[in-house]
């Protein structure tokens, strides 16, 4: 259990998705229940019987990114670098004070800036590597997505780091964050996860026939698989006592998280330890499974997934299980910033009491037996939220936020 004499709150969220930009927009496609699925235009679709996606569109980085030329990074980083700068901005934080603190930068990823490498490679095939552009080469770095928060907002007595663990990484980022906070290694971390769309990634899932044809319909009955999707989302995570002394807004508090790697299958989860993760992140933070309000599932809409989850929810939490959506349904699979984005849903969930719902939903699976919150957000006072993120090769890792108290 995380010691009561330092804890760690969440202040600041930058977010970006298909269903909004920025935490006021982010807010509002959720509790409207917004689809962010269209036709892929990140890349080529043709070949593909199906393309439909959840993509950013054009998104400005020029807009936030005021320090780094822009062309020197790649897709997922200039993501996670406005991501980054939003959520400072939202938490209130003068930079300039900031600067002189330590701090750590985690920031999760599937595919780093595999959409730079699908364009180096379509080079090198049509007209041999001289043709390859030096720049986008020079960007590839996956340590960039993380790295480049910190050039951008001249901060250097900081930990950067990339974690790159699938599905999973933003909750291992902000599990990573929440320890240096914690601990007292670091004044605040900024937190999450990033990932552009790339070929690479949509072939890998539509050769595993898991892509869906339209909509990603998580837990139902006729869910044909996942949307892939891109965006951002990073977290200002800092010690409750510098979050009072400066007034700042406190969307939530993080309580603990658990993490694990069962290596079972490349691809197949597996219920045990799937179950057993859950068990850990409540057991780190000090809470009952009666104690949970609300389950935001990594909720794939795949067969296999679905149903696993489902079952080690029940396994943990009994025949009456809390309510278990899947934002998936509105912002489709974003990889490394899933459970990133899945967290902040969470946190403000739990500041406007209210549950979001999956959409795109007809009939429940009865192999899944959850109540998904269908189509419709409803209003909720939320106590604590638990956050799934489960990864290709059994990485596992759930975060729990609870509404802050001012004695827990």
């Amino acid at each position: 259990m995380a010691s009561p004499d330092r804890r760690v709150v969440l202040t600041g969220l930058g977010v970006l998705s298909s269903i909004g930009t920025g935490v006021e927009e982010f807010t509002a496609g959720l509790r409207a229940g917004r689809s962010g699925a269209g036709p892929i235009t990140a890349f080529d679709t043709a070949g593909f019987d199906h393309s439909t996606g959840c993509g950013l569109g054009e998104f400005d980085a020029e807009a936030w990114i005021q320090n780094l030329p822009v062309d020197s990074l790649g897709p997922a980083s200039r993501f996670s670098v406005s991501a980054a700068r939003m959520a400072v901005a939202d938490a209130g934080l003068d930079l300039g004070a900031l600067r002189e603190r330590p701090g750590v930068i985690s920031i999760g990823t599937t595919d780093g800036e595999s959409r730079d490498l699908d364009e180096l490679v379509e080079t090198e095939l049509a007209h041999g590597p001289a043709a390859m552009d030096p720049q986008v080469a020079g960007r590839l770095r996956a340590a960039r997505l993380s790295s480049a928060v910190a050039l951008e907002l001249g901060l250097s007595d900081v930990e950067a780091v990339t974690i790159p663990t699938a599905c999973a990484a933003g909750n291992y980022a902000i599990g990573y964050g929440y320890d240096a906070v914690r601990s007292g290694d670091a004044d605040f971390a900024l937190c999450g996860g990033a990932d552009a769309m790339c070929r690479k990634t949509f072939a890998g899932f539509y050769r595993l026939g898991t892509i869906a044809p339209d909509h990603c319909r998580p837990f139902d009955i006729g869910r044909e698989g996942i949307l892939t999707g891109e965006g951002a989302g990073v977290l200002v995570l800092e010690d409750l006592q510098s979050a009072l002394a400066r007034g700042a807004r406190i969307y939530a508090e993080v309580l603990g998280y658990g993490l694990n790697c069962d290596a079972y299958h490349q691809v197949a989860p597996d219920r045990s330890s799937v179950a057993r993760v859950m068990a850990l992140a409540l057991e780190n933070a000090g809470v009952k499974p009666h104690e949970v309000d609300l389950i935001s599932a990594h909720g794939t809409g795949t067969k296999a997934n679905d149903i696993t989850e489902s079952q080690a929810i029940r396994e943990i939490y009994g025949d009456r299980p809390p309510r278990t959506v899947s934002v998936k349904s509105m912002l489709g699979h974003t990889m490394g910033a899933a459970s990133a984005l899945a967290a902040i849903a969470c946190a403000l969930a739990i500041t406007h009491r209210f549950i979001p719902p999956t959409i795109n939903h007809n009939r429940t699976d009865p192999e899944c037996r959850i109540d998904c919150v269908p189509n419709h957000a409803v209003e909720a006072d939320l106590r604590i939220v638990q956050n799934n993120g489960l990864g290709f090769g059994g990485n596992n890792a759930v975060a729990v936020l609870g509404r802050y108290e001012e004695s827990r």
